[in-house]
């Protein structure tokens, strides 16, 4: 399996149920406890920008989602961000390139032209090589537990992005 023949459909087309089973044997039932629900708490994923990955016997071994996020600057004033994840796949199915695959679909479902920046809770060293970097991080707050050095973000432009603020749900 390589990132090329991975069979990507819209998440959209996933029965729910299958979606939540794939995300507890991912991450634990515990996972909603996670700093990343409280982030995206109240808000629908983005269809557009979440994909499933399938194995050669059509099962469901992968999701990516997106979804609606915000980072309020001292001032009060929302920056709207797309939040990428959670990145799930099952565990007998990681390193099998399902993950690179379901990165690739999303950033190149991205606009470029919109300019929003994308940003994530991960590893920088695996999601460096998508161009997602903690350097423009570092004022970031998160509410729950969070490691700074694991808040992440892709952006064409950094200048747009304010040093500081706290990152939650976008509401508009």
């Amino acid at each position: 399996m390589t990132p090329d023949t991975a069979t990507l459909i819209p998440l959209e087309g996933v029965d729910p149920a299958m979606i939540e089973q794939l995300l507890d044997r991912a991450f634990g039932p515990e996972r909603r406890q996670r700093t990343a629900y409280m982030l995206r708490e109240g808000v629908d994923w983005l269809p557009a920008l979440s994909f499933a990955a399938l194995d050669a016997d059509e099962m469901l071994v992968g999701t990516i989602q997106a979804w609606p996020v915000a980072l309020t600057d001292p001032q009060g004033r929302p920056h709207p961000l797309i939040m990428v994840g959670p990145v799930a796949v099952l565990p007998e199915h990681q390193n099998e390139g399902f993950g690179h695959a379901l990165m690739l679909a999303q950033a190149g479902a991205m606009d470029p032209r919109a300019a929003i920046p994308q940003f994530l809770i991960g590893d920088a060293p695996y999601y460096g090589k998508f161009g997602f970097t903690a350097d423009h991080t570092t004022g970031w707050q998160c509410p729950g537990p969070w490691a700074p050095e694991r808040l992440l973000v892709r952006t064409d432009n950094p200048a747009v992005l304010p040093r500081e603020g706290m990152l939650g749900p976008w509401k508009s």
